[in-house]
């Protein structure tokens, strides 16, 4: 924690682990804590707005967001840290938000709470004010406790935390400015809050009034005395390794402390305070401060406030209509995504595709030789052409979908009704979440497996994500499908198209829960762990700020890694299909080779090497095939899905290649987006080469069963 950097009045500052830029010196540092599913990302996104960046807190799989807001002539730079229900430092989420608001320096910490629930939420205000004195609660969702009778006495609860406290309903934008404010007031030189310390019974109390003065004289300014000697107490190894991290302070070296924390650990152990029995004790004593205080504070006109919500759960996670109401969702995201997506589809690739000519013209200009125009023209521009038109517009739909159905509290509730087959594969019940989130990009999906606190668990997601297909493979599924089995739909073939996909997408889940099952009993063996699953209560999603933030964050991020690996892999493609050696292009040679592999899968070669030559983008997989049956050398886009339907027949596919191509498509190596990923995420080269090992391997086993069953019983 320090300067590293100053030019001009602005610094650069390193807190907490945390790479922080001050615009000037009198820029002030606020950190965002709070429980999930309270608001704390709506407080953070209506203040800052788009002035926001993201990225990883150093050396963990953490994401962190800082954005900046000016209040009344200052700047305030917001850090939004990760949600977590303590500080307990059980997860890589609470150590790190325990370390950012004990090492980080912020000048004050908003801690955002639920007004709807607000008891569960003050266990995490009690912590952080054992840490800091900084602190400003924003009792958040004011407009829901209203609506559900829940009255909140905001004058009495301050009194009671000796904090500053304000109501908000951040999704108004109310009570916003009056908590920029109360914050303004903390970091400019206002006397800081003394808050009451929980006590915890004479024997805790005792051992720390022993052990404290040992320690205040050695721990820098900012750091509580007494919080660290509850964590000495507690053996908290996790903050004796912050301390040194980021402090250089060694603690367990002085004998003094030592001493005294042996004559502390004697009196508790009379009193039968050691290990579990002493923790167990401070989090009574919390729970008991939380229930007392919420008692005095919140008023509850409504015996059954939260009975709507109940209502609807018992509808939306029983056992009975659970699971066919979210694949009935199911059905109606891919449908809107398949039928919204086709008209913009046709408009952006004839659009980007009447670029070409101009393009051409423009090598002419220069009078470059042809194969330079082909290279750039025919192979990186219509690469990134076919990429961008096929990849934008059902990810601009299915992204806003999927996280209007988060925004309203619905995907928990997935988790909740698929946490029982997750536990029965030896998994982790928030796989559930992070296999949702792999339906828009696999990349995203690998991401998201840090919601997952156990290693083990978090790689058996990581491996299994690629088995439900992206946006990438969605193009070569629903085209496939259209083509050989719901051609005859008529003016229901969208639906009869969705419906199909609904079913691949299904077995792929089953495949997930299968691989999940076999990993979890062989090479990544162990039991599931618990966890809590809180479901937040359901409400009304910002439909246009969830539009905005769905494709800034979500749609064009994916789609700037997908041109950046796109545009190198057209390269390859249009070498390997222009560069002839004995009448052949080297296409066709490495086609030949493959194909009597490919054939006992149900493939040709010419299809195997599409998917190889894809690995940068799944999304040129099924141009690849077109331009190597018609040997143009270059990526070609037929008028229609007939026209491509008498190609593919025309070169030997039958229903079993189509079956077979759509088998391997579900269940293939992960794109190179997602490898590299995974290789971000596991720091690791040999988890990397499983997680491309498995679903090839299943995807192979899957075909050849397929295609060997077909052949033996005459189908095909």
């Amino acid at each position: 924690m320090g300067l590293t950097n100053a030019s001009m009045g602005a610094a650069v500052l390193n807190r907490g682990g945390l790479h922080i830029e001050k615009e000037t010196r009198q820029d002030k540092i606020v950190a965002l804590a709070g429980n999930p599913n309270v608001g704390k990302s709506t407080v953070f996104n209506s203040l800052t707005g788009l002035n926001q960046h993201t990225g990883n807190w150093p050396g963990k799989t953490v994401t962190n967001a800082q954005g900046r807001y000016r209040h009344k002539g200052v700047d305030y730079i917001l850090v939004d840290i990760p949600g977590t229900y303590s500080l307990m430092a059980n997860s890589a989420e609470e150590a790190v938000a325990r370390d950012f608001i004990c090492f980080g320096g912020a000048d004050a910490v908003v801690v955002v709470a639920d007004a709807t629930c607000l008891e569960r939420n003050l266990n995490l205000v009690l912590q952080c004010l054992e840490v800091t004195s900084k602190v400003v609660l924003c009792v958040n969702l004011m407009d829901e406790a209203g609506r559900k009778g829940i009255l909140i006495d905001l004058d009495r609860l301050a009194f009671r935390l000796g904090i500053p406290v304000i109501g908000t309903s951040a999704r108004s934008g109310e009570g916003l400015a009056r908590l920029m404010d109360a914050v303004a007031g903390l970091t400019e030189g206002a006397a800081a809050p003394v808050p009451p310390e929980v006590n915890y019974g004479s024997e805790i109390e005792g051992a720390v009034s022993l052990v404290e003065p040992a320690v205040q004289g050695l721990l820098p300014p900012g750091v509580n005395s007494r919080w660290a000697a509850l964590k000495l107490l507690d053996g908290d190894e996790s903050l004796l390794q912050s301390l040194k991290d980021y402090l250089n302070c060694d603690l367990m070296q002085n004998a003094e402390i030592a001493q005294r924390l042996s004559e502390a650990g004697g009196l508790l152990a009379e009193a039968g305070l050691t290990g579990n029995p002493l923790r167990d004790r401070m989090v009574t004593a919390i729970v008991k401060t939380c229930e007392d205080i919420a008692r005095e504070t919140v008023v509850f006109e409504k015996a059954e406030y939260a009975e709507r919500d109940r209502k609807i759960d018992k509808i939306l996670t029983s056992k009975l209509t659970g699971i066919p109401i979210m694949l009935m969702l199911l059905f109606g995201v891919f449908w809107l995504t398949i039928t919204g997506a086709n008209v913009p589809s046709a408009i952006l690739a004839k659009g980007l595709f009447s670029l070409e000519k101009p393009i051409s013209n423009f090598f002419a200009w220069l009078s470059a030789p042809e194969w330079v125009r082909g290279l750039f023209v025919d192979g990186v521009f219509r690469t990134l052409a076919w990429v961008v038109s096929v990849m934008l517009p059902p990810m601009a739909i299915f992204f806003p979908l999927f996280t209007l159905l988060e925004d309203s509290g619905y995907l928990p509730r997935v988790a909740f009704n698929l946490d029982n087959f997750f536990r029965k594969a030896c998994a982790h019940g928030k796989q559930a979440l992070t296999m949702a989130m792999g339906f828009g990009c696999n990349a995203c999906g690998v991401i998201g497996c840090r919601i997952i606190d156990s290693p083990r668990e978090r790689l058996i997601a990581i491996i299994t994500n690629n088995f439900v297909p992206c946006n990438g493979r969605f193009p070569t599924l629903i085209a496939i499908i259209t083509m050989f089995f719901a051609g005859a739909g008529g003016a229901f073939q969208s639906l009869l198209s969705t419906l199909i996909l609904t079913a691949v997408i299904v077995l792929g889940v089953a495949m997930t829960l299968l691989i999940s099952r076999l990993l979890s009993k062989t090479v990544l063996k162990g039991m599931p762990s618990a966890f809590n699953l809180e479901l937040p209560p359901f409400r009304r999603p910002q439909v246009g700020r969830v539009i905005v933030r769905s494709i800034l964050d979500r749609t064009l991020f994916v789609l700037g890694r997908a041109v950046a690996v796109a545009a190198p892999a057209g390269l390859v493609i249009w070498g390997l299909a222009n560069i002839h050696a004995g009448g052949m292009s080297l296409l066709a040679y490495c086609a030949g080779f493959l194909d009597p592999f490919a054939r006992l899968l149900g493939l040709d070669g010419y299809i195997l090497m599409a998917f190889i030559l894809g690995f940068p983008a799944n999304e040129i997989v099924v141009p690849i095939i077109i331009m190597s049956y018609m040997a143009t050398g270059t990526l070609t886009d037929l008028g229609s899905l007939s026209e491509l339907r008498v190609l593919f027949t025309a070169n030997g596919w039958t229903w079993l290649t189509a079956v077979c191509t759509m088998l391997f498509s579900l269940m293939h190596w992960p794109c190179g987006t997602t490898c590299l990923t995974i290789k971000k995420e596991t720091q690791s080269m040999k988890w990397t080469l499983v997680a491309f090992a498995v679903p090839t391997a299943a995807g192979m086993a899957a075909c050849a069963l397929v295609a060997g069953a077909a052949r033996f019983l005459g189908l095909a």
